[in-house]
Parts: C-alpha cells; structure tokens; sequence
C-alpha cells in the first residue's frame, strides 16, 4: 500500500487555502483529488499566486476534484423509517479499488456514514454492520471485516478512516467484535480461525512497545503503573495540526503545552472528539491531557481482543497461545477491576496515569465492562443506577453528565451508547431500564425523521424539539451508525 501522505505534496498550497477559509468545512481540501499532476499543480500555484487578480478559490477548484465530499440525500416522498433506511444501505455504499487523493484503497465495498464522512470509518462499522444484520445484508458485514483485515494486514491497524492522513492513528478497536458478530449472523466458527492472525496483529499493534516499559511509564499506546501493571491509552504518532481540522488546531493551540496537536490526535483515536472528558479543568480544550490518561473502553475492548485470540487459538490446537492469551485476558479483567472501579462514586471511570488515581469525569463509557460482562452483579447494579438517575433523558443516553459545548458531552446523544446501554442492562437482568433506553431514543430518532427526513450523526437528548450541535462541525445527516443501532434496537 503506497502510504505516501500526498497533502504533504501540497504543503504550502494547502497551508494557504486553510488559512484563508475559502472552505466553510476544512474537511473539504482533505478530501480533494488534485485532477493534474501534483508537481504542475505546485508549479502553477508558485508562478501565479503573486499575480494582480489571482483569485485562490477559483485556482484550487480548477485543480481538484470535489464530487463527493458530501452526501446528500434527497427524496420527493418520506418513506416510513424502515424503508428510508434500506435505500441509505445503497446509496451510503463506496467502492475505492484505487487510491484516489488523500482516499485510501480497499478491497471490498463498504458503508460510509454520510454528510461529510465519505470514506470507511473504524468502529462506525461496527454499529454500521448491527443494521446490516437486521437487514439480512451478510455480504456486506463480510466486506467491512475484509477491508479492516486488509488495512491490518497492509497497514499494521485498522486506520482511524481509510485516507493517508488517518495512518498515524486508529479507533476504538472493534474487529474482534465484528467476528462476534458475523458469528452470531452465521454460525460459522471458521471465522476466527480465517482472521487469527489479523487479531494477533492488531494486538501487536496496540501493545508495541511493552517490552521497553519500566514501572511508571509510557510508551506509544502501552503503559506500565507503579505497581508493574500494564494498561492501554490512546495514541498517535504525530505531533501536528490535524489536516482535516487545520486551522481549528492551530488556533486552539495558543498558549498550551508541546504535546498539545498529540493530545488532540489521541483524543480523536478514542471517537471522543471531543469531550470534557480529556480536559484537565473539565472546561477547556487548551488543557487535554488525554495522553495521561488510560481508559475504560479501550482497556474493556483489549479485554475481548485477548479472549477472542484464545479463542481462535483454541480452535485451531495452538495450546501454548491459547494458554497465554487466556492468562493476558485474566489480568487484564484483575486490573479493570483495580484501576477502572472507582470505590467512592461505585461507578467505573478513566484511571490518570499521573495522579495515579481516577479521573473525575462522569461518562457513559463506564458501560463497557456491563457491555462486554467483564463487571460483576453488584458493580453492575451500581452502573445501572448511575445511567437511570444521570445519563438517561427523554431523547436516550448522554455521553457525559458536563455541558461543555463539546460533541461528546451533554446533551447529546450518540448512537453507539444507545446499543451499548440496552446490551449492558440486558446482560445483567436490567430488562426495564434497557426499553427505556431504548424507547427514548428510538422515539427521539423518529420524531427528528419525522420533522425533517432525516436521520442524524446524534440527537439532543435533553430538548427533543432540538438538532443536537456541538463541537468543530454541524450535526450531519445520513448516518451510518444512527441507521444500524436503530434498526437492531427496534429488532429487540
């Protein structure tokens, strides 16, 4: 896979077009595919940029290719919600059999979400292929796992979104949970012996650097407690503006720390982008300090991940990997217990590798160990009380009890943690809790389709009468995730 990261090609160019902000959407010269060579577009550009009249919009409009960079959708009659999302399936369907720009090559179709978003997403596909499943759409769940195992094989991970400006870091890591899934779709236990080591990979990837750990340290994506316990963080490798947020970045970057675009690009590998969640003072983006920090969600993934290699160990007779991987899974769950569980609110929470204690952020990623029933019964009642009395509104789960002005703070409500929610109060016999979780967001998802024939990137939680808002961009409409937890919750 050629990883030739092209807007760097076009360094000054495209330093130039982001500044000015001749695109509402930074995202929109990201996305662009230069339609003559780079080098004469460059040699253009240096020639006529000092000239009397030059105009920079109609310079990069004459040299790149736009078709694409949004989707809309647009029908004469509004199809009951089941059928609107049907069609979305097709016409949220890509092919990319070839680089293109800044877009990476896949081998398989795929799903993107919609709006603004139109390449391959991580864990979007995962909650992408929970609709896909309702929808009898085997084919294409096979396709979203090909492409990840792909970009694992090819990459060494599965890239935040498949273009060259992702390559330097990943998402939530989904692909064990994808073979679940399949699993539960066709019975088909070949699947984790196919994919074994596209999970050992993936693995690799997330604990590299392990063996350089001393006690109290971090390397890459990997850190060691005090005590010689070894947990995850979120990561990225480079320290820059982000080129799909460019000038955002280098705004918001005034008066703050070295590693500030890396605290940034770490927070976006986790989805969370943003939240208070990663704030120091619980307030202001300058003071993120998600480097510091070792999460839940991610560690309780990396949980299944070792399971899922057990597994496919097991299945294939591979005893000393399956022993090992069992052994790896067993202290992790220990040290999600020790880290994550936060004995004064009884509620899990974010460990800060600092302070060498819990963070104070209240979030609804304390669902991943009732997700995947890594907590136990009286854990789980506790969690299950704090989402009944802080989290759920009228309009589903909120993401955060703050509200910051962030995407991923109160009052939205995103469509992952809906799933999430419901799977986690039915795992421990919270039926109850789970239709309301359920029901209200579901009715929240159908009222908004109802006024305005859309389904959305999230929704407001607390005012049902409002488009959810928040953070670098507006609320976008298609929307891959939205389309598939809605589906499988109204399935259950």
């Amino acid at each position: 896979m050629n990883k030739q990261l092209y807007i760097n090609e076009i360094q000054v160019l495209f330093d130039d077009v982001q500044r000015a902000r001749i695109f509402e959407d930074q995202k929109m010269m990201t996305d662009a595919v230069p339609v003559f060579p780079v080098s004469e577009i460059n040699a253009a550009y240096e020639k006529k940029k000092g000239s009397e009249g030059f105009d920079l919009k109609d310079f990069v409009l004459a040299n790149f290719d736009f078709l694409g960079a949004k989707i809309s959708i647009h029908r004469e009659e509004q199809l009951p919600i089941d059928q609107h999302i049907e069609k979305l399936w097709d016409e949220l369907t890509r092919t990319a059999y070839e680089e293109k720009g800044t877009l990476l090559k896949l081998p398989k179709p795929y799903i993107v979400p919609g709006g603004r978003f139109n390449e391959f997403f991580y864990w979007d596909s995962y909650f992408i292929m929970l609709g896909l499943q309702v929808s009898g759409r085997t084919e294409m769940m096979e396709n979203i796992i090909e492409n990840c195992s792909y970009l694992i094989q090819n990459v060494g991970f599965v890239p935040n979104a498949s273009r060259t400006h992702f390559l330097s870091r990943s998402q939530p890591p989904y692909f064990s949970l994808m073979l679940d899934l399949l699993f539960e779709t066709n019975h088909d236990e070949n699947i984790y012996i196919k994919y074994h080591e596209t999970l050992e990979k993936e693995y690799a990837f997330w604990m590299n650097g392990e063996e350089w750990l001393d006690n109290d340290s971090t390397v890459k994506r990997v850190t060691k407690t005090k005590n010689g316990d070894v947990l995850n963080r979120y990561y990225d490798a480079e320290n820059a503006p982000r080129p799909e947020s460019y000038l955002i970045d280098i705004e918001d970057s005034e008066n703050t720390g070295e590693e500030f675009y890396r605290n940034i690009r770490s927070a976006c590998e986790s989805g969370w982008d943003f939240s208070s969640r990663w704030f120091a003072d619980g307030e202001h983006i300058q003071t993120i300090e998600t480097l510091n920090i070792a999460e839940v969600d991610l560690n309780s993934l990396l949980w299944h991940l070792e399971k899922t290699l057990a597994k496919s160990s097991a299945l294939q007779n591979l005893t000393e990997k399956e022993n090992y991987f069992t052994q790896r899974a067993a202290g992790r769950r220990q040290m999600i217990n020790t880290y994550f569980w936060d004995e004064n609110t009884e509620c899990y929470k974010d460990y800060h590798l600092k302070k060498h204690k819990n963070t104070p952020s209240e979030h609804i990623a304390a669902l991943y160990p009732l997700f995947l029933g890594l907590a136990d019964a009286q854990q789980a009642a506790s969690v299950a009380e704090k989402i009944a009395e802080k989290f759920l509104y009228q309009g589903g789960l909120v993401t955060t009890t703050k509200k910051s002005g962030q995407q991923w703070d109160l009052p939205n409500a995103w469509a992952p943690y809906q799933w999430l929610g419901f799977k986690a109060m039915k795992n421990y016999g919270f039926d109850e809790l789970a239709e309301k979780i359920k029901n209200n967001w579901c009715g929240n998802v159908e009222r908004v389709y109802s006024n305005t024939g859309k389904l959305m990137e999230k929704y407001n939680a607390l005012d049902t009468e409002t488009i959810a808002g928040g953070g670098e961009y507006p609320n976008q409409d298609g929307f891959g995730w939205t389309n598939g937890v809605y589906l499988k919750l109204k399935q259950n």
